[in-house]
Parts: structure tokens; C-alpha cells; sequence
């Protein structure tokens, strides 16, 4: 008997300005499944979801939605079609309702004013109450956390009643507990028969909500096949085209003596409460803690970003006066920010604006011209070292993978020669293969005698990279583990200390 499908995509092609991003890709999806989508950064999956829904314009091939041929010049007609996306990087009206942002594009109207608002808010309430969610309508996005808002997304594309649902990277901001709940929603909608398109660089997620299994590399399809039939291993080895032995680079740093103190450090307007730690020369510092315990929170803080209210910070056991990020550089600190889409790269900029930003003063001349072989000299070496795919350097940042532009970002922090790094959750919405070549970076800025403070949702990361983790719980230092000694019930443990 003939398989059924839901959704076919039959030899789908896409070219950008030298790239070949899709090369005939064909993807079949049941109904009342989860297909997983894995692949390394730049391998198209993306790109091939963007297609589906109407972003971009496919150069060839055919969609099938039920057996029915579909082409969505537009997402507005993918919604109405029955196709919707849930992106990585959140596009919402922060200043506006949750309500605003579930109707958004589609008010009632009539004579051009918007009619029936309570009846909205009521749908909106019904749609929350049947994927359990406690989200009052009228709170405004701004004012939610980054997995509220997630949540809500995902919400939104519920109430198109859409049978597809593309999920692109849905657990980068969720804690463990709210993962669970996730995937608690997605069995809800595949029992309804949709079929959930699930693209995820985290493994263990994959296994164990996956019904069938896609793996992409270079812009073509290398293999589908049941979840069950497929390993972890099995799994990289496509993904990367060889095989990939361990997940975590071996240890090379030496630690050495206390370089960074922090004492007391509390925040203006946060809930950083007495923070105190040091860290050594040559040391990995992970920040480990549930969503809100105030490790971003931490990080902004030391970098100047945020106002402290009391505490010192000593480098080199001299007191440092940081009241905004320019004094945090002068000083030898450097930033890597958790939403590198709001707050890291700079999108209508190309690669070598992007790289050279955070110091342009080292390649003025004559005062008021910038040197522009020595910027591209220095991109390029970044792009070479840190393995950065890029048709060039003259693209546009946004044109990139999001573990491209992380590579990026890290690349603009590195030329400022910084003697502490503060990196917040660098491996979000990365690949396994290239978040080993984080990992190698990291440790071998370590083995340099650099200062790496981290913060990560994934714990076996923390465990696998760093020397000592500090857990954060409601804002204080809950503990400290050596990483030798510390697992995922320890760091729990002190994780729910003051909640």
C-alpha cells in the first residue's frame, strides 16, 4: 500500500548570489507526525521551510499540501493555506497585547474600525485553555519572557488551525520544564493529525520526539528514516560527512591564579542580589540556572550594561570603575549577548562591518580614514580560523546561518584582544559540528590564559566545557561545583534553592 502523505516537496531548488542553498530537495511528511529536520548550519533547512511558506520564491520544484499543489507567494497565503511557521528568531510587536499579536493581520473590521474585540480576547482564551497555557491576553509582549512569548507564537499558529506547523529551534529560550510542556503541545496537535516540521540542533530532543528523521548537508537531502531505525551517532555522521567521535573537545587549559573578583554585586532596577565569585586565569566559569535566575542578568551587569546598585570588580586585584560597555572594552572585557539578532549583529551590515565594528579605531588613518585592506585582511583571517560560510565578505550578516553570525560575533570580539569573555548561551541555534568548534575555541582561549565566563541552558555543555559551574537561583549565587564533581541533579538542586 502507498504511503500517505500530508506534505510532499518534490525537487525543490533555490539559488542566492553564489550559493546554491536548495539542490533538488524532496521531503515527504505524514499527518499526525513529528518529522524532524537536522543538518548543520548553512545546510538549507531554513531555507526550504522559507520556501514552503511563501518567503522566498522557489527557482524549481513542486508543493503538496493533502495532494492538493499549493504555492504560497506570501506567508499571509501560507496562514490561510494551512501552512504555519514558528521562526527561531521571534518578529513580534513588543509595544502591542498578546491579543494584538494573535489577530495581528486579520482584525475584524468593518467601515476600516476594528469590531468584535471581546470576542477576540474570548477566542484568544480558548486557544490558550486548550494548549494549557496561563497567559493573560492583554499582557504586553515586552513584558513577557523570551519563552512566554515563544509560547505564544505557537499559540498563534494553533488558532489559523493550520496542518502544518514548522517549528524552527522552539526550545532555544524554554528551561527543561517548559520543553516538557512544549512537547506535551506538539502530542496534542499530532493526536489532531497535524504534522509538526521540527528543526532542532539539540539531540536528545530529537530522539525523543521525533516520529520520522531528515537529515540535509550543503543545500541537499542526505537521508530520511524512522526515528527508531536512526542513533545519535548515526545522525552526525550524516549531518557532517564524517564521523564524529566525542561531543566535547579535549581539556587543554591550566588554571592558574585569581585574575576576576566580583564582590557583592547587586543590581539597579534587577534582581542581581550579592553576587560574589572569582575567577582564575586560564579558567572556564559556567553560570548555570533556570530561565529568570538572573544569569543574563549578571553578565550585562559586569559589562556595564546594567546599573549596579553596590559590589566591586577587580581585574588583576585592581578596582574597576565600569558604567557602560566602552569602559567595560577599555578594560578587557568582551560581550557575546544571548539574542545575537536584537542585540549582536548588525543585519544590513556585511561581513566586514560586522567584524571590525567593536574597533574600528585600530585601522583609522590619518585620523578620520579607515584602512580598508587591513579590515579585510582581518575578516578573512576570522572567516578562515573560525570556519565561517559566507559567499563573501561583502554579505549581508543576515544573510547568514544563525551559527554563521554567531561565528561572526565571536570573530568581532576576539580583535579586541579581550582578557575576560563573558559568552551568553554561545551555542544557541548551533549544529553539533560547529558547536565543537566553539567548544575548541573556548577552551583554546582558555589554554591562552583568557578569563571565560559561560552561561548555558544545557547542562551536559556546561559539564562537558567547563572547570568550575556557579549555579544562580533568584538572582543569587545558589553554589559552586567543580565541574569534575557537579551533575544534572547537584546543579537542580541549588537551581530551585531560592525560587
Amino acid at each position: 500500500m502507498k504511503e500517505k502523505y500530508l506534505l510532499e516537496l518534490n525537487n525543490i531548488s533555490k539559488s542566492f548570489p553564489s550559493v546554491k542553498a536548495l539542490d533538488g530537495v524532496t521531503l515527504k511528511v505524514r499527518g499526525g507526525t513529528v518529522h524532524a529536520l537536522m543538518g548543520e548550519n548553512g545546510a538549507g533547512k531554513s531555507t526550504l521551510m522559507k520556501c514552503l511558506f511563501g518567503i522566498y520564491n522557489a527557482d524549481g520544484g513542486e508543493f503538496f499540501l493533502d495532494g492538493k499543489q499549493i504555492s504560497f507567494k506570501s506567508p499571509k497565503e501560507a496562514l490561510e493555506g494551512g501552512v504555519a511557521m514558528v521562526h527561531q528568531e521571534l518578529n513580534q510587536a513588543l509595544k502591542r497585547s498578546v491579543n494584538d499579536n494573535i489577530w495581528l493581520g486579520r482584525y475584524p473590521t468593518a467601515l476600516g474600525f476594528i469590531t468584535l474585540e471581546g470576542k477576540m480576547k474570548r477566542e484568544t482564551k480558548k486557544i490558550f485553555e486548550k494548549l494549557r497555557l496561563d497567559i493573560d491576553p492583554s499582557t504586553i509582549m515586552s513584558e513577557m519572557s523570551v519563552s512566554a512569548r515563544q509560547m505564544v507564537e505557537i499559540a498563534k499558529a494553533v488558532s489559523y488551525d493550520a496542518r502544518v506547523i514548522v517549528l524552527d529551534e522552539p526550545t532555544s529560550s524554554l528551561n527543561d520544564k517548559e520543553v516538557e510542556r512544549l512537547f506535551e503541545i506538539i502530542n496534542q496537535l499530532k493526536a489532531e493529525g497535524r504534522a509538526i516540521i521540527y528543526i532542532s540542533h539539540k539531540m536528545e530532543e530529537i530522539m525523543k520526539i521525533s516520529d520520522d528523521i531528515t537529515v540535509m548537508r550543503d543545500g541537499r537531502l542526505i537521508a530520511t528514516e524512522r526515528a527508531e531505525n536512526m542513533t545519535l551517532d548515526g545522525i552526525i555522521k550524516l549531518m557532517v560527512g564524517r564521523e564524529l567521535k566525542e561531543r566535547f573537545p579535549q581539556k587543554t587549559n591550566k588554571v592558574g591564579e585569581v585574575a576576576l573578583k566580583v564582590e557583592g554585586l547587586s543590581g539597579r532596577h534587577s534582581l542581581l542580589s550579592k553576587v560574589s565569585f572569582n575567577l582564575r586565569k586560564g579558567e572556564i566559569l559556567g553560570i548555570a540556572g533556570l530561565d529568570g535566575s538572573g544569569r543574563t542578568e549578571l553578565l550585562e551587569t559586569i559589562f556595564g550594561l546594567r546599573v549596579r546598585s553596590e559590589g566591586r570588580i577587580l581585574l588583576h586585584g585592581k578596582e574597576l570603575k565600569i558604567k557602560s560597555a566602552r569602559d567595560a572594552k577599555k578594560n578587557g572585557f568582551a560581550l557575546l549577548t544571548e539574542e545575537r539578532r536584537a542585540t549582536g549583529i548588525f543585519g544590513i551590515l556585511n561581513i566586514t562591518e560586522n567584524t571590525v565594528i567593536s574597533g574600528l579605531s585600530r585601522y583609522r588613518t590619518a585620523g578620520i580614514f579607515l584602512n580598508d585592506k587591513k579590515m579585510k585582511r582581518d575578516t578573512d583571517r576570522y572567516i578562515k580560523s573560525l570556519r565561517i560560510k559566507t559567499p563573501s565578505q561583502k554579505a549581508k550578516i543576515r544573510t547568514l546561518s544563525g551559527g554563521n553570525q554567531q561565528k561572526v560575533i565571536l570573530g568581532r570580539w576576539l580583535l579586541t584582544e579581550p582578557e575576560v569573555l563573558l559568552l551568553d548561551e554561545p551555542t544557541r541555534g548551533i549544529d553539533v559540528g560547529a558547536k565543537y568548534e566553539i567548544y575548541q575555541l573556548i577552551i583554546s582561549l582558555a589554554e591562552q590564559g583568557k578569563c571565560v565566563i559561560m552561561v548555558s541552558s544545557e547542562m551536559p555543555e556546561l559539564l562537558g566545557v567547563c572547570d568550575r559551574i556557579a549555579v544562580m537561583s533568584g538572582g543569587r549565587l545558589a553554589g559552586e561545583l567543580e565541574a569534575t564533581d557537579a551533575d544534572q541533579e547537584k546543579i537542580m538542586t541549588l537551581a530551585t534553592k531560592y525560587v
